[in-house]
């Protein structure tokens, strides 16, 4: 047993431990919250570049022969042979099809027998008016009827000429659209045709708020989904004048400088999707800055995070042209800045104390 005045003591010793405990733990929590409001957020920053850059203007449309022509028989009839297969190669003047030229051969003799007789009745006609047995005006009747009659041969034999179908440059049948057999009008097509003299092109639909921005010679990138990761090399060569009717785009037509096959020593091909990306000659002046330093951005509005020169976070509202890969153009907000906040930007607000990491 302990003596009571040493138990007092120590009991007392105890409680005033357990005070001093609580009241150091009670000033602990009221003084957290002040720690970490001032507490310093740690950056990183990267420098602002100036360019001139265009951005670029991208569109979506097909593959296509500069010149894809329907070919089609002048005069109707039964077609007797189509020659001509999809994705044929073909050259110039190589024949792709046929009409049955029974009937139209028939016209042609017709015809011809017509003018044999017109020359005969004009000899004899002159002839009788040299001895003044027929009148001048029946002389001039039987020229115009020989003149009338070699017209009429000359039709025949024309539409006889156009009674098959020729390939009228070097190209590939796109598609073959009749068969043998059957009965057709004049102006039917027969053959879709895609001459190789004028290349390929990809024509694009672009609003007016970009056609204004393009001109023939903008330098052009295809992809094509058949071929991933492939970049096809082109150039602008028209931009419309006036924008196709009930859809209000400008139509872009792009040049491939090189056609595209879909196999290495096959025809050139046609009707593939394409995805563009034109960049247009003329540049603006703008800003570079990484994406990361972009914050709340809204349309072309954002805001970025700058050092100013006590070392305070300063906010600048920028406008954004355009992306650039991983960067974005600034249009306009960064006039005298040379580096932006981008690592910690998030967490920065007016008045915070700002710590600079290592790069």
């Amino acid at each position: 047993t302990c003596a009571l005045p040493i138990c007092k003591t120590i009991g007392g010793l105890m409680a005033a431990s357990a005070l001093v405990a609580a009241f150091a733990g009670c000033g602990g929590k009221h003084d957290a919250p002040a720690a970490v409001a001032t507490a310093a957020v740690r950056v990183t920053t990267a420098p602002v570049d100036s360019a001139a850059l265009a951005r670029p203007v991208l569109g979506s449309g097909l593959l296509a022969g500069k010149e894809e022509v329907p070919l089609a028989f002048k005069i109707g009839g039964v077609v007797s042979r189509v020659d001509a297969e999809d994705g044929q190669v073909v050259r110039a003047g190589a024949s792709l099809a046929t009409l049955e030229l029974t009937e139209i051969g028939a016209l042609v003799d017709k015809a011809k027998v017509g003018l044999d007789k017109a020359e005969r009745d004009l000899a004899r006609a002159r002839a009788l008016h040299a001895d003044s047995v027929v009148t001048r005006e029946m002389l001039e009747n039987a020229q115009s009827a020989r003149d009338a009659a070699a017209a009429d041969y000359s039709s025949a034999r024309f539409n006889a000429r156009h009674a098959s179908i020729v390939a009228p440059t070097d190209g590939v049948v796109l598609r073959r659209l009749a068969e043998p057999g059957a009965t057709v009008a004049p102006g039917t097509p027969i053959v879709l045709f895609a001459s190789s003299a004028r290349g390929q092109v990809v024509r694009v639909g672009v609003p007016d708020r970009d056609a204004v921005r393009l001109g023939a010679g903008d330098a052009a990138e295809v992809r094509f989904d058949a071929w991933p990761g492939r970049a096809f090399a082109g150039h602008v060569t028209t931009v419309g004048a006036a924008a196709t009717p009930g859809v209000g785009t400008y139509e872009i037509e792009i040049r491939l400088d090189a056609p595209v096959r879909l196999h290495d020593d096959g025809a050139a091909a046609s009707g593939l999707v394409a995805d563009v990306t034109i960049t247009p000659a003329r540049r603006q002046a703008v800003k570079l800055v990484p994406i990361e330093a972009l914050l709340e951005g809204d349309s072309d509005r954002a805001h970025v995070w700058t050092i100013g020169a006590n070392g305070a976070p300063v906010r600048r509202d920028v406008r954004v042209a355009f992306l650039d890969g991983d960067r974005a153009a600034i249009a306009g907000g960064l006039e005298g800045v040379s580096e932006v906040v981008t690592g910690g930007a998030a967490y920065l607000s007016e008045g915070s104390r700002v710590e600079r990491s290592a790069k």
